[in-house]
């Protein structure tokens, strides 16, 4: 009933840790095959691997590296998106601008086109102008008019006109 107890243990004990290191107590060759030696990790090494795999804690150095990555990679990628975005506004604003050409001709009675002359079509900026001009001549002719009204005025014209027949 003891007796298998006390034999000896031949087989290979193996120690698994959260890092995939075997630890071998008695001297094994790990694979068998004649040009491997056998393979003997001391606890101390196991036991400061596994300390070093637990330790949440970078290097200084290796967390600057890291930083650094980082920072270049959020560069790349920053740079990356300004591209895209301004490549995409300039879309809108051509889409905007045939829009635009297109209405400003289908309100003008023409028919839109893909060749228009910048000089043909009036951007809103050169519309409002004319528009303010025209409403300024408009005044004129009013206050003309009102003048017009009033007899001493309408007698004095018609005496310069007198003048010049």
């Amino acid at each position: 009933m003891g007796a298998g107890q006390s034999k000896a243990d031949t087989e290979e004990k193996v120690f698994y840790n959260e890092t995939p290191i075997q630890v071998w107590s008695f001297s094994y060759p790990i694979l068998k095959a004649s040009f491997l030696k056998d393979v003997k990790f001391s606890q101390d090494v196991v036991n400061h691997l596994s300390d070093r795999s637990m330790s949440t804690d970078t290097s200084p150095e290796r967390q600057s590296t890291l930083d650094a990555h980082v920072r270049a990679r959020i560069q790349t990628e920053l740079q990356h998106l300004r591209a895209e975005e301004e490549i995409v506004q300039k879309e809108i604003e051509l889409a905007l601008e045939r829009e635009n050409i297109d209405r400003e001709m289908s309100s003008a009675g023409g028919e839109p086109s893909d060749e228009v002359a910048e000089g043909d079509i009036k951007n809103s900026t050169t519309l409002m102008g004319d528009l303010e001009e025209i409403r300024t001549k408009v005044d004129r002719f009013q206050a003309r008019r009102q003048l017009s009204d009033f007899a001493a005025v309408k007698e004095s014209g018609e005496a310069v006109v007198l003048c010049y027949k």
